[in-house]
Order: C-alpha cells, then structure tokens, then sequence
C-alpha cells in the first residue's frame, strides 16, 4: 500500500514507517515545514519514498494520513483534485492535546468532508476534543526501543524539552528551579540556549544541550533519574523513551501520564515537594534508581512496544481502506 504522509513529528513517524508499507513523503527545494523528506537525524527503512508535489499529481495512493488542518486542501492540489476521505481513504493523525476552550475545542477534523477518521494518540486527547460527527479512534504510541542503555552514572537529572523559553508554563519551564535545588539538572532540546540565565540558576545547576536522537537516547541514560515537568502536552515521546532506556521518572500527573507510569514505575504526583522529594531520593540511591528504572522499561515495552503500535494501525488501514 502507498502512504501519503508528511514528516511532522520525527519520533512519531520513525515508528510509523516500520511498518509493511511504503511511505510517500513530499519534498521541497526548501525542505520547508511542508516538504522535509525523509529524515536526517532517524533511521528510516528504504520503504519511505520522497516525493517533490509535482510527481504526486501522477502518483496512486491508497492512503493520506492528514496531521494538520491545511493538509486537506495541500493534498487535494497535489494529488490533483483527489479529495482526501472522498477521493482517496484518509485518516487525520491528531498528535496534540487541544489549546484554547478546553473541553469545548472543536477539532478541524469535525468539519472535514467526506469519510476521515480521527486517530488520537492518548485516550485523554480523545476525551478532551470536540471532534463533533468526525469517527474517532485511539493508537497509542509505539516506541523504536532504543534498548536497556541506563547506567544512571551521572548524579543528575535529565530533562527533554523543546523550546522552554518560548512555551513556558505548558512545559513547566517555571518548575525547573524546584527541580535543580533538588538535583542538578541537564536539559536537553532545540531552543534551549540561555536557559540558565533565564531561570537564574547557577551553569552547574542547569546545562542545556541539543543532540541527535541516536546521541541524546545514550547520554540521556547515563543520567540518574529522568524528570517530565510538563503541565499541559500530549504524552511525550521523550517520557516513554526514557523508560525504555531504563531509566526511572519523576513526572506531573496530567493529561496521559498516570496512565504510562504505573505504581512501582516512577513517582507521578501534583505535589512539587513529593516530586522533588523523589528526585533527591534516586539520585542519592543508584540501586533503587536501577530496580524502578528496570520496572519503568518493563512497563513501557508491554504498552508502547513497536509491534502492538504497528498491529493497531494495519487494523485501521485495512478498516478505512476496504
């Protein structure tokens, strides 16, 4: 089967295009946000095509996964007037929580014509939008599993974060400073220059690198606990990775998280003092570091593992393309 797809969200789609199938993805002279092609920094299978939009008009598809609200109608110009859940089967990949009038926000994919199936990625996401008459499913996240890589050699806590200057709150930038007075911290993340300062915290309290996926899984699990202080996002990649590595999490109890970090697994609580209680807890005992991280990665293998994740999808590819 051939999968019209754009490269959006890397991890995402890294799991995504293990699968059986062969992967169009558009490319631009510009390798804009439109047109990335293959990428750069993942290991991608040689099932994955790039395609520039001008081949597409002659191209079959048998399928378009739509992840943003302007890709119906880019689809339907490039595909040359074949309308996306009209003209060809389509499903709309929602990655995200929803913005704006939480629980009323009506999700683009309502007004959609045609047949489009809405996927969310957490069932918290599927509570929380208003997708109207849209059909909607759920697949939860499937992980490459980067391998049991924790040694916890490094008495400090790692964060994954992109842009914290930017998001903020949403992100629980603002909590960092709770979180290194407990354990000194390295973030690691695009748009993450000048953190320190930002937080004024001391540089050894607070160092911020930007790595490719392959590096960052290695020095993420050379650190002795994993922190996702993130209030308001889907469920994220980087958490799930870091329980795959091994690795044992402190992370805020909302959206999906109660639901990906099982007792025994890590700490999950809204109470600062009882997250911050456990950081300095794991970073002070390498030992129960390691027992709760070895029970992190074997919960994350049993729920986010690649072949159940792989499985869902051949089942809705096959539902919506019959």
């Amino acid at each position: 089967m051939r999968i019209l797809i754009w490269h959006v969200h890397g991890s995402w789609t890294t799991a995504f295009v293990q699968g059986p199938h062969t992967c169009l993805v558009p490319v631009t002279p510009d390798r804009g946000p439109d047109g990335l092609g293959r990428a750069r920094t993942w290991d991608w299978p040689d099932t994955v095509v790039e395609l520039p939009p001008e081949r597409l008009r002659d191209t079959e598809v048998d399928l378009v996964v739509l992840q943003r609200p302007h890709e119906a109608d880019l689809a339907e110009r490039w595909l040359g007037g074949r309308r996306p859940g009209r003209d060809v089967p389509a499903v709309y990949l929602e990655h995200n929580a929803p913005h704006g009038d939480v629980p009323d926000t009506r999700h683009p994919a309502a007004g959609l014509p045609g047949d489009v199936t809405l996927v969310h990625v957490t069932h918290f996401n599927r509570l929380m939008w208003d997708a109207g008459p849209a059909p909607t499913t759920v697949i939860e996240h499937g992980i490459v599993d980067p391998g049991p890589l924790y040694t916890g050699e490094l008495d400090r806590a790692a964060v994954v974060v992109n842009d914290p200057l930017r998001r903020g709150r949403t992100v629980g930038t603002d909590l960092l400073p709770a979180f290194a007075a407990a354990a000194p911290l390295d973030v690691f993340g695009m748009g993450t220059d000048g953190l320190a300062e930002h937080l004024r915290l001391a540089p050894g309290r607070c160092r911020t690198r930007d790595l490719p996926q392959d590096e960052l899984h290695t020095e993420l699990a050379r650190r002795r606990v994993y922190v996702h202080p993130v209030r308001w996002t889907s469920l994220g990649l980087s958490l799930l990775e870091a329980m795959h590595l091994g690795m044992p999490v402190v992370a805020l109890a909302t959206t999906e998280v109660t639901e990906a970090v099982p007792p025994g697994a890590g700490v999950v609580s809204n109470r600062i003092e009882e997250l911050t209680d456990a950081v300095r807890a794991f970073t002070a005992d390498p030992a129960h570091a390691r027992v709760v991280g070895e029970k992190a990665r074997t919960a994350a293998l049993a729920r986010y593992g690649l072949a159940r994740f792989l499985d869902d999808w051949e089942r809705l590819i096959k539902e919506v393309t019959r």
